[in-house]
């Protein structure tokens, strides 16, 4: 469509690209942990697996913000979708051929979160300038991101549970490369060509380092943008304990197994699709701070008490629909609220920052809760990260900043001028949930 609405091509385009190579990562987040821990018996390694994979993702993402400002978030994501593809496909191959130690393991790993972290930036920046394009609010543009990840919530672990219980964990790391493959191709293929390229520079000679400190400034002045990241950063560690190894265990030591891990998983995304699916259509209209924190509140700690008492599998799927519902409000809201803030010039650096400060806890997530399982046993380490929870979002909610969220409200996306950015918060960075 083209005309006064403007084109809806770019935005189709970074959606269809996010969706493929996320339905890769959640694919991959079922299969990778239950590979490890059934072939070792050891929520231990597992943590140290999913540490392997987090700490590059998030280490090399916040370093890379000047990268994809200077050379462009187009060319960044198919780099890193390639890459992701080949350490992905490595992993079946080895395995394949029965070499596959631990340690190399452990290093193709990080060699795919390390493409993962500036993959998945490079696509999340790309949504303002499709929303600019296609003339669409803010809210709306992030909530269609929300959609799209939540989607790939939905389907990923559906497919990685199915295939883990029908071909081993393995084969579903296969449809993950394939993913990334894939999201690669609609990059060079499906966007515009004159989409995606880097953004204004005001010197040609300004050095990486300088760059970096410019986001790095602009990000310390803004104390709403700060406040959120604190709040996401302790969110996802929990988030990732929950995902990497508590869920995971209490799926095999309650003898659910797999199937139910991925029921939850997949239901969790299927009701966030549809608040992603309302936020994109009402958030607009709506007052975003208590709207966000009453989302924030259903959307975090039931999910811990519900498999802590071990409840039926009905009340389980009823807690992780109302769950995945209400989080479907939240990113777009965050995105929103950082695309208004953040200079378009600033945009990679800042977002990356963003993103990697809110993810910083969650290497330590899969850490944190191999050693509470270890400690005192899956029920109470379940009970201890629900209650954390519950007080990181409701003592966050005090602080003053947060009187700023409704203000700037209704834009359409930024021109190439400082009033538009790429952010979201909550699992997955910008921050992102």
């Amino acid at each position: 469509m083209t005309g006064a609405r403007g084109s809806l091509r770019p935005m189709a385009g970074v959606l269809a690209a996010m969706a493929v190579a996320l339905t890769g990562t959640r694919v991959s987040a079922i299969a990778l942990p239950w590979f490890v821990l059934t072939s070792t018996g050891s929520a231990a390694q597992t943590g140290v697996v999913a540490f392997a994979e987090m700490a590059p993702y998030v280490l090399v993402k916040a370093l890379t913000g000047p990268l994809v400002d200077r050379i462009g978030p187009r060319r960044i994501s198919w780099v890193a979708d390639v890459a992701s593809a080949a350490a992905a496909g490595a992993v079946v191959a080895l395995h394949a051929l029965d070499l596959l130690p631990l340690g190399a393991l452990i290093a193709l790993v990080a060699v795919v979160g390390a493409a993962r972290g500036p993959g998945d930036l490079a696509k999340e920046i790309m949504v303002p300038e499709a929303a600019q394009r296609g003339r669409v609010p803010l809210e709306r543009a992030t909530g269609l991101m929300g959609v799209t990840e939540r989607l790939a919530q939905t389907v990923g672990p559906a497919v990685g549970g199915a295939m883990v219980v029908l071909l081993g964990p393995l084969a579903s790391l296969g449809i993950s490369a394939t993913c990334f493959a894939l999201g690669s191709v609609v990059v060079a293929c499906a966007l515009p060509r004159d989409m995606g390229h880097r953004a204004p520079v005001q010197d040609e000679d300004e050095r990486y380092w300088r760059r970096f400190g410019q986001g790095l400034a602009f990000l310390r002045g803004e104390p709403l943008l700060l406040t959120v990241v604190v709040m996401i950063g302790v969110t996802n560690l929990l988030d990732a304990a929950f995902s990497q190894v508590l869920a995971p265990v209490w799926a095999k030591d309650s003898g659910h197994g797999p199937a139910v891990l991925g029921l939850n998983s997949s239901v969790m995304g299927l009701t966030a699709v549809g608040g992603s699916l309302v936020a994109a259509m009402v958030a607009h209209r709506m007052r975003r701070r208590p709207l966000f924190f009453v989302a924030f509140l259903l959307a975090g700690p039931p999910r811990f008490l519900i498999l802590a008492v071990d409840a039926p599998v009905w009340a389980m799927v009823a807690v992780f629909a109302m769950s995945g519902f209400s989080g479907g409000f939240l990113n777009p809201i965050l995105g929103a609220v950082s695309f208004e803030r953040i200079p378009q010039r600033l945009l990679g650096r800042v977002n990356a920052l963003q993103d990697a400060l809110a993810w910083a806890g969650i290497p330590l997530g899969g850490l944190l809760g191999g050693v509470a399982v270890a400690a005192a046993g899956v029920a109470p380490a379940l009970l201890a990260c629900g209650a954390a929870y519950a007080l990181t979002t409701n003592l966050t909610g005090l602080r003053p900043e947060w009187r700023e969220m409704d203000r700037l409200r209704g834009r359409s996306a930024p021109a190439a001028a400082p009033t538009g950015a790429g952010a979201d918060t909550t699992e997955r960075g910008q921050p992102r949930h």
